[in-house]
């Protein structure tokens, strides 16, 4: 799923493109992606863009409506990727070709294209009247950059959580989902299992500077690709990652093998060395087929690949 630095790229290249543009027609695809009736689809064609915003992993974009709507004369659309919703500039008139392909934003000079790869349609638009309608979308957690690091603890101390779990809520903090809250522990080195109510003021400290370094180190990355050219290829897995998507390839800080823990659509990577003491973390998929042979450190773990 697309992040905060993935979304902040988007609003980058976004933003010379569409603001101040009159968005001439909307065009659906597929029904299902719109999941509002009032006010209508419609009621956006033939004005102007004049806000781009981001809300948690959403993109907000504000057009003129008139006195009608409110004291504001907003109507927001809102643009949720979901996992594998993603967004693409295409010249004017784009043909929308394929399951793929969900709606269009024509503009003068180009069409804004929201695609989402697999069968399952998770990406969603949604049409909301005023700023109130949009402040109550937002899922609430702090965000990171205008947050110390009392407000930061707070927040993720406001449950006795894992630090994964805590990093990924939305309405803990603002914009992390799997990808950057691995880089942010393994940043931070501590474990993905390590819970909130345990953490030392010195671990505390880390975190929070971990979180915010590693975040800036990839807006910045990414934010400059996207003043360069549109970001056709937002992806989770990027190989200047350090443990994201890399399990058995060498931590980039000590070598020793990327661990990873696996539940449902996701994995959560980590270093044992670096962040764990040595421990492997029990996979429950794994954990549940081998029992007391489960590894518990690493030279258990290559002992048993050699058998």
């Amino acid at each position: 799923m697309p992040e905060l630095p993935d979304i902040t790229a988007y609003l980058t290249a976004l933003e010379p493109r569409i603001l101040g543009q009159e968005l001439e027609r909307v065009r659906l695809q597929s029904v299902f992606v719109l999941r509002t009736a009032d006010p209508p689809i419609t009621a956006v064609e033939g004005r102007t863009v004049r806000e781009l915003h981001r809300i948690g992993k959403r993109i907000a974009i504000g057009v003129d409506a008139g006195p009608d709507v409110g004291p504001d004369g907003r109507l927001w659309l809102i643009i949720h990727l979901m996992i594998a919703g993603r967004l693409h500039w295409r010249p004017p008139q784009a043909k929308l070709s394929g399951r793929q392909s969900l709606f269009a934003f024509d503009f003068a000079n180009g069409s804004l294209v929201l695609t989402e790869a697999g069968s399952k349609r998770r990406a969603s638009l949604h049409l909301l009247r005023g700023e109130q309608a949009l402040r109550d979308i937002d899922p609430g957690g702090i965000e990171i950059f205008s947050s110390d690091l009392d407000q930061f603890r707070s927040a993720l101390r406001l449950e006795n959580r894992t630090l994964k779990r805590a990093l990924t809520d939305p309405r803990l903090i603002s914009g992390v989902g799997n990808a950057y809250s691995d880089e942010i522990l393994h940043a931070a080195r501590l474990s993905p299992v390590a819970v909130t109510h345990k953490l030392k003021p010195e671990e505390w400290e880390r975190l929070f500077s971990a979180t915010r370094s590693t975040l800036s180190l990839w807006i910045d990355r990414l934010v400059a690709e996207a003043k360069d050219k549109f970001p056709e290829g937002v992806t989770a897995f990027r190989p200047e990652m350090a443990v994201h998507g890399r399990f058995g390839q060498p931590c980039p800080r000590c070598g020793s093998p990327i661990q990873r823990i696996r539940y449902a659509d996701n994995e959560t990577n980590y270093c044992p060395t670096c962040q764990t003491g040595g421990k492997i973390l029990a996979d429950r998929s794994l954990s549940r087929l081998l029992g007391g042979d489960w590894p518990r450190t690493l030279e258990e773990l290559e002992a048993l690949k050699r058998r």
